[in-house]
């Protein structure tokens, strides 16, 4: 009877107001509590609800990224790492010159020597292992590794290397069927295109950067004299020798220098137009020795509606002769300033690098037609391409 008491008194003093506390509390927390957004846990309004999904900008922006992802899985598995290994000698220190002060330092008789490692990129073209790179990414190795993504490292040789165009063609011996990348047309790209870089900067393994095109005709006193395709797409040391790519995610250059002062990317970087590199690969594959052509003539790029009606030429399409070398293979064919191409060949001279491409192509001791306007008056010539002297290198 004590106990039964006990516990009346306990409830009519103070214990019933805890639990009818405990109960409203429990009814407050209850993930049944009609004051609870069951869907998203109460933290926020559900995704479906988002007005920005039916913005058309929004969903526009949405497309391109999905675009970007695609362009990742399908140019991916063709990019790859290239890792060499050369040996070099160090230089020895005058002061051991002298075979007593070698002797008495314990300095060895033979030249020290030291194995120096190298990181770029490549893009695979052919299923049977043919891989694009640059030149100075595969230069003097002793040794060459190709990493794919999927893990698997292969060992390559070199096919043929160019240092003036700063292209090489290397082979994986060992492998096949392999996922290659699509060879897109570099004379139709425009300033802000969209451009994509993948590669392995500073080590790290396939990193995928977008940017625009900044320019397309960049001249930066290489030494073949080709324009580069300028891209504000980041590119730092290791993406040497990848991909620069369009929105189609087809290759329209080779990934080659940037211009930086920290070494780092400051959104000036240079890429190898493809259509131009292409007719390199193939006389590397064919094993054909790359003196550089020369024919002595630079034309004029940036050609205005005026100065075209001043010459009588508005409306046509081709190819404004700025200089002449005297004495070079287009001075003796009879070509002169001023004098405006029309076809290199039988093509159209739209853009520069049709001509760049006929040297190229016809190397040294081969025959170019150009249909030209003289005056007004129609002119055909055939230019023999030299060997271009050693002071334009």
């Amino acid at each position: 009877m004590k106990m039964k008491n006990r516990i009346k008194h306990n409830l009519k003093n103070g214990w019933l107001p805890f639990f009818s506390m405990i109960f409203f509390a429990g009814i407050m927390l209850s993930p049944f509590s009609t004051g609870c957004n069951e869907k998203n846990h109460g933290f926020a309004t559900a995704a479906e609800s988002n007005p920005l999904l039916k913005s058309e900008a929004v969903n526009g922006a949405l497309a391109l990224q999905q675009a970007f992802r695609e362009i990742h899985r399908e140019v991916n598995p063709a990019v790859v790492r290239i890792e060499t290994e050369q040996t070099v000698e160090l230089p020895r220190h005058p002061f051991f010159s002298d075979p007593m002060f070698r002797k008495f330092f314990g300095v060895p008789e033979e030249s020290q020597k030291q194995k120096r490692q190298g990181l770029g990129s490549g893009f695979v073209i052919s299923t049977d292992g043919y891989i694009v790179t640059n030149h100075h990414v595969i230069k003097g190795a002793d040794k060459i590794m190709v990493n794919m993504i999927s893990g698997k490292s292969y060992e390559a040789k070199v096919i043929g290397s160019d240092s003036v165009s700063d292209i090489a063609l290397i082979k994986m011996e060992a492998a096949k069927n392999l996922k290659t990348v699509h060879i897109g047309d570099s004379d139709s790209i425009e300033v802000g295109d969209f451009a994509i870089a993948i590669g392995n900067p500073f080590g790290l393994t396939s990193t995928f950067t977008s940017g625009v095109i900044s320019s397309k005709g960049q001249d930066i006193n290489t030494a073949d004299g080709i324009p580069r395709i300028q891209t504000d797409a980041a590119i730092n040391p290791g993406n040497s020798g990848g991909p620069l790519l369009n929105l189609k995610g087809e290759v329209i250059g080779i990934n080659q220098m940037i211009y930086s002062q920290s070494g780092g990317s400051v959104g000036i970087g240079f890429a190898i137009p493809m259509n131009y590199a292409v007719e390199v690969l193939e006389r590397l594959k064919e094993g054909k020795e790359l003196k550089p052509g020369y024919i002595g003539v630079s034309v004029n790029p940036d050609v205005t509606e005026e100065q075209l009606k001043e010459l009588k030429l508005f409306g046509k399409t081709g190819l404004l002769v700025a200089q002449v070398v005297i004495g070079s293979p287009a001075w003796k064919a009879g070509v002169r300033p001023y004098d405006f191409i029309t076809h290199i060949d039988e093509k159209k001279a739209d853009k520069f690098s049709v001509l760049k491409s006929a040297v190229i192509r016809k190397g040294v001791g081969g025959k170019i037609k150009l249909d030209l306007l003289s005056d007004g008056k129609k002119k055909t010539v055939t230019i023999t391409v030299s060997q271009m002297p050693q002071g334009y290198r």
